[in-house]
């Protein structure tokens, strides 16, 4: 269940309070090794941002999240800043929202994560993910517009 809502960080939802609940009631159950193994090292730093933000939210319980998985975590994201910069550089930032990081894809030069070989998705199932996006966005501001 973290793994599914550590990365849902849209504009109008974003999952970080469950993910921080979940870790002060099953903190001290979690099989950690797991859960590391889950996030591996690509998205290493998505757990360690979680992990970081529930000692500032529990700063009297940031104890319980263990020591070393927090040493592994950050000895992850330490070691895996590429050596260079690569022609077109990588945006992960689609994968946490389908919206707020097209600029970096469209404009910007950034390659979309989701995209294969990064990610598991299709040129195709990009745009239609993006085009419900951008609906979803269209009719909020329609709503919110007539509210007024």
């Amino acid at each position: 269940m973290i793994w599914s809502k550590a990365t849902i960080m849209e504009r109008e939802r974003f999952d970080g309070a469950d993910v921080a609940h979940l870790l002060r009631c099953r903190a001290d159950d979690l099989d950690w090794r797991r859960l590391l193994d889950r996030f591996g090292d690509e998205h290493a730093r998505v757990l360690l941002a979680h992990l970081i933000l529930f000692g500032y939210i529990y700063e009297d319980d940031a104890d319980r999240i263990p020591t070393v998985v927090l040493d592994r975590l950050l000895g992850r994201v330490r070691a895996g800043a590429p050596a260079r910069k690569p022609v077109s550089p990588l945006c992960r930032g689609t994968i946490l929202s389908r919206s707020q990081y097209l600029v970096d894809v469209e404009q910007w030069g950034y390659r979309d994560a989701r995209l294969i070989p990064n990610g598991a998705m299709s040129a195709e199932e990009i745009a239609l993910w993006t085009a419900a996006a951008r609906e979803e966005e269209r009719q909020r501001r329609t709503v919110g517009a007539g509210a007024l």
